[in-house]
């Protein structure tokens, strides 16, 4: 939490993971989020996967060279980016 920038995420994200250690609160101010996804198995993928095709499902990419990196992190801070960035090198 102590490297992460005034209003930044932290994400653990791992289905089997070793305890979380504690910190002080005051690395929580300045909006700092801790946050944990949704733990699946490995059946549940295959049983999302299986499923997703009958959805519709639409993901929204943009993609942005290497070199635009600092570019795309100010459109998503500031709420203009829709989907995800994708940082590309050559094409």
């Amino acid at each position: 939490m102590a490297a992460v920038r005034k209003g930044g995420t932290v994400v653990c994200g791992g289905i089997h993971m070793s305890d979380i250690p504690g910190f002080p609160y005051a690395l929580l101010w300045e909006e700092r989020v801790l946050r944990s996804v949704a733990n699946l198995t490995r059946r549940d993928a295959i049983e999302f996967l299986a499923l997703a095709p009958r959805v519709p499902v639409r993901t929204r990419i943009e993609r942005f060279p290497l070199e635009e990196a600092n570019a795309a992190l100010d459109r998503l801070r500031g709420g203009r980016l829709t989907g995800a960035a994708v940082l590309v090198t050559g094409t």
